[in-house]
């Protein structure tokens, strides 16, 4: 799923072995509503998502609508972007320009269920690479989502 030298990949650490990355106080609460799974709608409690839902043509869908794939992509990428550029300003880095894009794929796994597998690309054009290779380390223990991932889901983050 990555076109470029990886920078990171998932830890086969032991559960027992993690730090503990669980809230020590929740701070905010989303709420979504999903109605009729992959072929439906799903809602936000605060009326700002309110999107038609469709299993993508790969999947044996129509693909007329959006999926939670993409869902999970879109907020990977958000949450990433933002905790890069929060470890960039700590250190004294404008980050201006950078870009956080993600990829989530989704396939059959060994217990006859379904796994993801997610691939970040990061570019931060005006560091060098060892830098950026720090801030991108860094922010991968600071992401929620990288966080709420980790062991679980193959995460590759390509730098480039």
């Amino acid at each position: 799923m990555t076109d470029g030298a990886a920078v990171e990949t998932r830890s086969d650490t032991p559960p027992e072995a993690r730090p503990d990355t669980r809230p020590a106080k929740i701070m905010y609460v989303a709420e979504a509503t999903a109605h009729g799974g992959r072929d439906g709608y799903i809602s936000s409690q605060d009326g700002y998502i309110d999107l038609k839902v469709a299993m993508p043509p790969e999947l044996g869908g129509d693909g007329n609508g959006t999926n939670p794939e993409q869902l999970f992509a879109a907020g990977y990428s958000s949450c990433f972007h933002n905790a890069l550029v929060l470890v960039g300003r700590r250190e004294g880095y404008d980050l201006t320009g950078s870009t956080v894009a993600a990829k989530v794929g989704i396939g059959p796994n060994k217990q006859r269920g379904y796994g993801l597998a997610v691939a970040l690309s990061v570019s931060l054009p005006v560091l060098d690479q060892d830098i950026a290779a720090k801030l991108v380390d860094a922010a991968h223990q600071v992401c929620p989502y990288s966080n709420a991932t980790r062991g679980n889901i193959d995460v590759t983050i390509v730098l480039g």
